[in-house]
């Protein structure tokens, strides 16, 4: 299965989220980058975080 463009991001934004929720503790700049990458993504996409899922289109 080939994923598009935005697919791609939209996964990249669901496993940056999940890197600064597990690594707030240790990191917490760490972490806030990493969430601000995910948000950029999103906005770029104009997704919203709960609806990510149902974005991706795949399954």
């Amino acid at each position: 299965m080939s994923l598009t463009d935005r697919q791609e991001d939209l996964l990249v934004a669901v496993a940056l989220t999940e890197f600064s929720v597990h690594y707030e503790s240790a990191d917490p700049e760490l972490a806030e980058r990493a969430w601000q990458l995910a948000a950029d993504r999103l906005v770029d996409h104009d997704v919203e975080p709960a609806k990510v899922v149902g974005a991706l289109e795949i399954g």
